[in-house]
């Protein structure tokens, strides 16, 4: 096997040497990853700088994501080394494909940090929401009707009370102003 390294042309032998360590520092990773010991997520840079103030979910310059960049730039090449006869053409698919896998890794980060989200509904979130009447609410909290009003992203039924003096019909948009005993309470729009 080292034999058949050492007749491998010297560009050749650059892409496995990159694509083994960087297949071995990613099992690695994999590996801690899944027993608990790898918590990092690839989320921070693994130096301390200021990247001219940005706040962002995910740094560019981290270890994590070099090694991503390797796995893409060393098996591209291996995988197209004879297929692509041009080297220069060859590196900058690499170099293309590398960045790709970065990508990637962003998107399923992205993806997974969205399930990290507490998206429990809180009656108090409603407060200054505007809402469709769904039935009919009673004048001056004479007797309850139910609205639709979305919240993070969900539509949620509540039981409401007015508060005027008027009969707020159904399909009226009203804006909740308060809470009284799980009741929201609206006004017309």
């Amino acid at each position: 096997m080292i034999e058949a390294y050492n007749n491998l042309d010297s560009v050749l032998k650059v892409y496995w040497a990159v694509a083994l360590f960087a297949s071995l520092i990613f099992i690695i990773q994999a590996i801690m990853t899944f027993v608990g010991s790898g918590s990092d997520d690839g989320m921070g840079a693994d130096f301390d700088g200021d990247l001219d103030g940005m706040e962002a979910p995910f740094q560019l310059f981290s270890f994590r994501n070099l090694i991503h960049f390797l796995l893409g730039f060393g098996w591209t090449g291996i995988s197209l080394y004879n297929v692509v006869p041009n080297k220069v053409v060859l590196s900058l698919l690499s170099v293309a494909v590398g960045l790709v896998f970065i990508f990637l890794f962003f998107i399923i980060i992205k993806q997974l940090m969205k399930l990290a989200e507490n998206n429990s509904f809180n009656i108090q979130d409603t407060i200054g929401k505007t809402a469709d009447v769904y039935l009919s609410i009673p004048a001056q909290k004479a007797g309850k009707g139910k609205i639709h009003v979305s919240v993070k992203g969900a539509i949620r039924e509540l039981n409401a009370i007015s508060g005027s003096d008027e009969i707020i019909t159904t399909g009226s948009v009203v804006e909740i102003i308060g809470i009284s005993d799980n009741y929201v309470i609206v006004n017309k729009v």
